[in-house]
């Protein structure tokens, strides 16, 4: 077909392109309707957590407690504060889209060539297409010249596709696959020039329908936080029950509303768990901190405890396991395979210095191609030391690639000569042409190229010719050539992704590839990389076919889905979802964007990644290191295996509290907890449950034990029977030290300081037993912990200040007690814990011995 002459184009006149404008609307996205600070903080205020912590600050007001009430308010204005901060970032996805889908444009209008905003760009607009160019809407090439388009962004495929000029039925109109004439909003032109013919603009590209999708995914809430919303509302509920209940028996058995009132505040106090919000925005923060000092941030903070029940990474293939760019791999010459050191280490080998010399010089001085900078890169490499480049050498004519010879010669000249010397490459097929082989060369070089994309390599063939003349001729195929070799390209996998993949094995995490790429280059990759089953590959023209059901039925045992598009990325998400799947995913491109944001994790790559993609996933690996993938995993299992500490501590150690607060009551006995009492227990309980057991390091076993069930909370039996019964035993010893005091003929004052001092100590041991819950305290006193020591010493040293000077004495209610009846209350307290220092240590040896 021959090249339109762009003079003759007038385009859409100025004012046909305004009317357009006004009908269909500019060549954006629609932007979401933002959602305002205060509708978003009206939304945060509005979940049980948040009213709850409300709640007990205004409680502690009335009480006339300011400094805890300021305390508790301070921190529903951090919590809101990060809320906010976190939910506006996400409403940033659709406006990275919007920016990205509008470049300017080239645009010809009544006959002229204008520049012009790509918001602006209408159907029937010809736009005019360059190197470097960002096509800024879908369309159709009218004219081409060697135009080949970089579509990874849409497809995932880090090779650039050729493009051919459009014919009348010409062509499937989807992204991907060479020989197509259709260009996408987005994707960027590397190579060549063309005209092209606007058809689809704003929501109705490809890219457009992306930003449709990923307005209409949305994430709920995590089994976490739905966890703890139903655990507060219930304790809530009980404790506002036996509040009234404490007072009304109270105030008509002893006929003291006034005493009965402060013994249902008291009780009230001791059971509201204000512990439990503050204790889960204060780990998740801390997590999110940890993770970033491992190169990833978090930009959702729930998905710090999400990623350590991950059950399945779906992973990207280019730019994710891949570096997304290509280098020279193998070369083949003199009927010989040379393997290339990509690290630069090696020179090429001998019997292949002339292929890579003319491979070199068949590339364009400032290539956008990958393949073509991957040669320049052999050229900075050891191989550029040698006499086999040529950095004075005049470069005297190119000619380009053409759809009917993809292969593209470039004609220099040496300084000290005339005879003018000419480098080609491209297609095998096409250098087999240009040197005019016969049927059986051809079938030999076949059998080169087939092994070489059998390792998953992208081949090019190489030939050299002369020519003497001095006019040169206007084709190649007027040129004598003589077939070099073969060059194989690959893009080559991470070095710390296959360590990677053992690991989420090891961590009982399966690994699945998507990608857009063909099945061979997959399996081959996935074999590099040790993934599982690397046999089993569904191609996206397979998974197009498949109904839901079958899709759900297959999925449990494909680790390589390729030759797949945006949409079908998301079912893929969605389907595991639907099998129970904790799935986690990462991505850089925009086809990446609705899958990261459907997914339970969505990780984004924050090197090459796209705006997009970033602010659609919960994290971002800032430095685009597959290996921080496990880091963050094994950090968010050990950040839950310390919430779940902290959280059994706090039902452990209320148990006692809220007894001690209730029995008395009921059996007629003196008061033993006042509020100041509740209030002194809180300055020990808060610190220990958000400082002490956050600072933990992890279990042993943590990354070599499968993930928790997608069901499993906070709470199973074992750990709720066991955190119940730490607190029951608690609540027996310091039972029998409080019934001893008073059948002893102490009076009501020094009965209060024995029960009160031996619960104290008690929470002091229950904070060093439940540090770990499969090593004894033995071992885990090794293991330092600056916030322990703070709380520990800061206990003691508040507790020793009461019981020794008078006026604190008097504000306590308590009464002197002698140093002997000190270590009654802390012998009774470590009694309290011994029994599960002993369970642990059997449960220990049990799985030793297995």
């Amino acid at each position: 077909m021959p090249l339109l002459d762009i003079d003759t184009v007038t385009g859409l006149s100025g004012k046909a392109a305004a009317e357009k404008l006004t009908s269909e609307g500019y060549n954006e996205l629609p932007s979401t309707k933002n959602r305002g600070i205060l509708r978003i903080a009206f939304e945060v205020i509005h979940e049980p957590m948040f009213i709850l912590l409300v709640a007990s600050g205004l409680f502690y007001f009335v009480l006339g407690d300011v400094s805890e009430g300021m305390i508790l308010m301070s921190f529903v204005v951090v919590i809101i504060g990060i809320t906010i901060y976190q939910e506006q970032k996400t409403e940033r996805a659709l406006e990275a889209l919007k920016n990205l889908s509008s470049p300017r444009a080239l645009v010809i209008r009544d006959g002229k060539h204008a520049r012009i905003p790509g918001r602006e760009v209408v159907t029937g607009d010809m736009i005019i297409l360059s190197e470097g160019d960002r096509v800024p809407a879908d369309g159709v090439l009218i004219s081409s010249n060697n135009v080949t388009v970089d579509e990874s962004l849409l497809t995932g495929e880090s090779v650039p596709v050729r493009k051919i000029p459009w014919t009348k039925g010409d062509g499937v109109n989807r992204p991907g696959g060479d020989d197509q004439p259709f260009v996408y909003s987005g994707t960027l032109v590397v190579q060549g020039q063309g005209l092209a013919e606007v058809r689809s603009t704003g929501t109705n590209t490809e890219m457009g329908k992306i930003g449709t999708v990923l307005q209409t995914v949305e994430r709920g809430d995590t089994r976490l936080k739905k966890e703890i919303s139903k655990i507060v509302r219930t304790i809530a509920f009980i404790g506002l029950i036996l509040c009234t209940i404490i007072v009304v028996v109270y105030g008509l058995t002893r006929f003291n509303w006034i005493e009965g009132f402060l013994a249902g505040i008291t009780l009230a106090m001791a059971i509201l768990p204000e512990e439990f919000p503050v204790v889960l925005t204060i780990f998740l923060a801390l997590g999110a901190w940890r993770i970033s000092r491992k190169n990833v941030l978090t930009r959702q903070i729930p998905a710090v405890e999400t990623v350590g029940s991950a059950t399945v990474l779906c992973v990207d293939k280019t730019g994710t396991l891949t570096q997304n760019r290509m280098t020279v791999q193998s070369f083949f010459a003199g009927g010989q395979v040379c393997s290339h050191d990509t690290s630069g280490n090696n020179s090429v080998e001998e019997i292949c210095h002339e292929v890579a010399e003319f491979a070199i010089l068949a590339c364009k001085k400032d290539p956008f191609d990958p393949m073509e900078k991957a040669l320049i890169q052999l050229r900075e490499g050891d191989f550029g030391n040698t006499e086999h480049i040529h950095k004075n050498w005049e470069l005297i004519q190119e000619y380009p690639l053409k759809p009917d010879l993809l292969a593209m010669s470039n004609v220099w000249r040496s300084p000290d000569g005339n005879d003018y010397i000419i480098a080609a490459k491209g297609a095998p097929e096409a250098i087999s042409d240009l040197c005019h082989f016969d049927a059986r060369q051809d079938e030999e070089l076949n059998v080169q190229i087939n092994a070489l994309a059998a390792d998953g390599l992208r081949v090019l063939g190489v030939a050299k010719s002369t020519f003497t003349r001095h006019k040169l001729p206007g084709v190649q195929h007027d040129f004598t050539f003589t077939f070099l070799g073969l060059v194989g390209f690959s893009d080559p996998v991470r070095p710390q992704v296959k360590d990677a993949i053992s690991e989420c094995y090891s961590a009982g995490i399966r690994v699945i590839m998507i990608t857009g790429d063909y099945p061979i280059t997959a399996r081959n990759i996935a074999r590099q990389i040790n993934l599982a089953n690397p046999d089993q590959c569904i191609t996206g023209a397979e998974l197009e076919q498949m109904s839901e059901e079958e899709l759900r039925q297959r999925i449990g045992l494909i680790t390589i889905f390729a030759r797949v598009v945006p949409e079908q990325k998301l079912r893929i998400v969605d389907a595991l979802k639907a099998n129970g799947e904790v799935v986690a995913m990462t991505g850089d491109g925009v086809n990446d964007a609705p899958a990261l944001k459907s997914a339970d994790i969505g990780i984004a790559m924050g090197g090459r990644g796209t705006d997009v993609a970033r602010e659609s996933s919960s994290l971002v690996l800032l430095d685009d290191d597959f290996i921080s993938i496990v880091s963050v995993v094994r950090l968010g299992r050990r950040i839950f295996d310390n919430l779940k500490k902290a959280m059994a501590f706090i039902f452990s150690v209320h148990v006692p509290i809220a007894g001690m607060s209730l029995i008395p009551i009921l059996f007629n006995m003196p008061l033993v907890l006042l509020p100041v009492h509740i209030a002194f227990l809180q300055l020990i309980i808060d610190p220990a449950c958000s400082t002490v057991f956050e600072a933990e390091k992890e279990e042993r076993n943590v990354m070599n034990r499968p993930p928790r069930q997608k069901d499993e909370g906070l709470f199973t039996r074992r750990t709720l029977a066991l955190s119940l019964l730490q607190g029951f035993v608690v609540l027996a010893v310091v039972l029998i030290i409080y019934v001893y005091a008073l059948l002893s003929g102490l009076g009501e004052a020094e009965a209060r300081t024995l029960t009160f001092t031996t619960i104290v100590i008690a929470n002091l041991c229950l904070i060093l037993t439940n540090r770990s819950w499969s090593e004894t305290i033995v071992t885990t006193i090794r293991t330092p912990n600056t916030a322990l020591v703070w709380v520990f010493a800061g206990t003691i040293c508040c507790m020793l200040l009461v019981l020794s000077i008078p006026a604190l004495r008097e504000l306590f209610m308590f009464g002197p007690i002698s140093v002997m009846e000190l270590m009654v209350c802390v012998v009774a307290a470590i009694v309290s814990v011994v029994w599960f220092e002993v369970y642990k240590y059997g449960s220990a040896r049990k799985v030793d011995l297995a």
